[in-house]
């Protein structure tokens, strides 16, 4: 049997790198472990933390396609992230000029959760624990 530990990374491709980097570390709060640009890729490969913990890979790479998001698309829905209290978070988003949706109750957990994007409209949870 496959026997996996836990999630190593997230990718994510960006079209506007220096916008997808100000948004995770300036906006979400991670912090850069390590950025390289692979010349021969004409690529940034961004290595961003939280907490301590390794969680996405950011790159870029000359005109990605647009990623189908709405309606639900086939493929990676979202990425969610846990906080402590949904409605403080909103108001930090807030205050940083980004607007999430009202927030919703998980019908089996009765947990908080929202949703906002990224700048290429990747879907991010935001979920109460």
């Amino acid at each position: 049997m496959l026997k996996l530990q836990a999630v190593h990374h997230i990718a994510i491709i960006c079209s506007d790198y220096p916008k997808s980097k100000q948004f995770y570390t300036e906006i979400l709060g991670f912090n850069i472990d390590r950025e390289v640009f692979r010349e021969a890729r004409d690529s940034y490969k961004l290595d961003l933390s939280l907490n301590g913990q390794y969680i996405i890979e950011l790159f870029s790479f000359p005109s990605p396609p647009a990623r189908a998001s709405r309606p639900e698309a086939c493929g990676l829905r979202h990425i969610a992230f846990q906080v402590d209290n949904v409605e403080e978070a909103i108001a930090d988003l807030n205050a940083k000029g980004i607007h999430p949706e009202p927030v919703r109750i998980d019908e089996f957990t009765g947990k908080k959760f929202t949703f906002f994007a990224d700048p290429d409209d990747l879907p991010i949870e935001l979920y109460e624990v």
